[in-house]
């Protein structure tokens, strides 16, 4: 087939989302109580969130029934389109044949609405009035906005403060749905109170905003507080995109991907598509699959970061979970995709790098917006920062392939509100910021004693 998109309709869409847990060469090691780094059960998470999102973080069932009231929102914008990257192979000059899932086309701009529907749903049902949340680059932030409005849910968001001065129209986006926006660290929570006391001028982490937005939960009895990436729940709703991609293959004539490629900051668009794809390669279906994820130089968790039991939080105020992380403490630097800004990873996509079976790469910043720009001149797309990371990695394997290679990635959203960035970049401003091995030092000293 010669077609450049490949479309699904709508009753393609897949009816459940398929939950690795069950496949995994090992189980996962329990999240543990902050206070006691004892394990959990799960009426510790009652506080956090609805019963069903307990439930699907821990089960073990390896398909879960998509709801129909989440399946009809989710037409709004799925199935998303495959694309054949024809152009860019073109330039490349390379015997790879590219495709994106490109998860643009939500409302929103991103994949992040995937997952953002199906927890508003289900806090909806248990009768929650309000849910509090962090967002990096506001991606997150704006798509939880979006999913709370369809359920007439208040929404409360801790904004990280580098992308929220940097990214005022992400702001605006969720504001517009009715969200309340503050900059984090903030003087709203306590946990924000005393990084402001330490450093008035801080930029801000995922991990404090994560604090505050924990803290605002735990504080107010009508409020659960809704994590976008990271948790097994948020990787489960994702793996919407991956099965879709498995049947836009086949409809283009591809036996099999050899290459799944994804950006990683708690590694929720990466386990999205790479997750059912891996499923085939843990079954022995499909032995000689790569799956790469890529993160920044500046947030290397995957290729610096040790493995090990950390706090999902700068305040340990999050369960501790058994991940790669540079540690709690750790503040990036001021990188432009915000939403790699991340200490930790996923547990799961953790297990996966631990046990060789997925791969990590890293990248500057400023060769993740060369490649950006690369893409926007042969496909058309200008992509977020976050998936310019993907876009780096698959130039690089095509440029490598000696035979025919298939090498699917996630196109995770568009970079429209990412203008000041592409700005700084096209007149040499942009810079790159080094990997900071002494600051990772002391943060890693911090880790639980577990």
């Amino acid at each position: 087939m010669d077609e450049t998109k490949i479309f699904l309709d709508e009753n393609e869409m897949p009816k459940k989302w398929y939950n690795i847990n069950a496949d995994l060469p090992k189980p996962l090691a329990p999240p543990l109580h902050p206070l006691t780094l004892k394990p959990m059960g799960p009426q510790d998470l009652t506080p956090l969130f609805p019963m069903e999102i307990i439930k699907q973080e821990v089960s073990t069932e390896k398909y879960i029934n998509i709801p129909d009231e989440v399946r009809n929102i989710l037409t709004l914008w799925r199935p998303s389109p495959l694309y054949r990257a024809k152009r860019l192979e073109k330039a490349l000059k390379t015997k790879a044949r590219i495709y994106y899932k490109w998860e643009g086309v939500s409302p929103p701009g991103s994949h992040k609405p995937n997952t953002a529907v199906a927890q508003a749903y289900y806090n909806m049902k248990e009768g929650t009035e309000r849910i509090s949340t962090e967002t990096g680059a506001g991606q997150w932030g704006s798509s939880l906005a979006f999913a709370c409005k369809l359920f007439e849910i208040e929404c409360m968001v801790y904004m990280v403060a580098c992308s929220y001065l940097g990214k005022p129209y992400r702001r605006i986006m969720m504001e517009t749905w009715g969200a309340k926006v503050t900059s984090s660290p903030s003087k709203l929570t306590e946990a924000g109170k005393a990084i402001l006391k330490k450093d008035p001028d801080c930029p801000g982490s995922l991990g404090i905003a994560i604090s505050e937005a924990v803290e605002d939960a735990i504080k107010h009895e009508n409020t659960h507080y809704s994590l976008g990436s990271v948790l097994n729940h948020v990787a489960l709703h994702q793996t919407i995109i991956g099965q879709e991609a498995k049947i836009q293959l086949k409809k283009a004539g591809e036996e099999k991907a050899d290459i799944i490629i994804g950006c990683t900051g708690g590694g929720s668009n990466f386990s999205g598509l790479a997750f059912p794809f891996i499923q085939d390669k843990l079954k022995g279906d499909n032995k000689e699959l790569r799956a790469i994820g890529v993160e920044p130089m500046a947030c290397p968790t995957l290729t610096k970061g040790v493995y090990a039991y950390d706090f999902g939080d700068t305040a340990k105020m999050a369960p501790a979970v058994k991940m790669y992380t540079l540690g709690h403490d750790f503040i990036p630097g001021a990188i432009h995709a915000g939403g790699l800004r991340y200490h930790g990873m996923s547990p799961q996509v953790s297990l996966l790098v631990n046990e060789k079976i997925v791969e990590a790469q890293a990248y500057y910043q400023k060769e993740v917006f060369e490649a950006a720009k690369l893409f926007a001149e042969t496909e058309g797309f200008l992509v977020a920062p976050e998936s310019a990371h993907a876009i780096k990695a698959v130039i690089e394997e095509a440029k490598k392939c000696k035979e025919e290679k298939v090498i699917v990635f996630n196109n995770s959203g568009h970079g429209h509100f990412d203008l000041g960035a592409y700005d700084q970049f096209l007149r040499g401003k942009l810079v790159d910021f080094e990997y900071p091995a002494e600051l990772v030092k002391q943060s890693l000293a911090k880790l639980p004693k577990v």
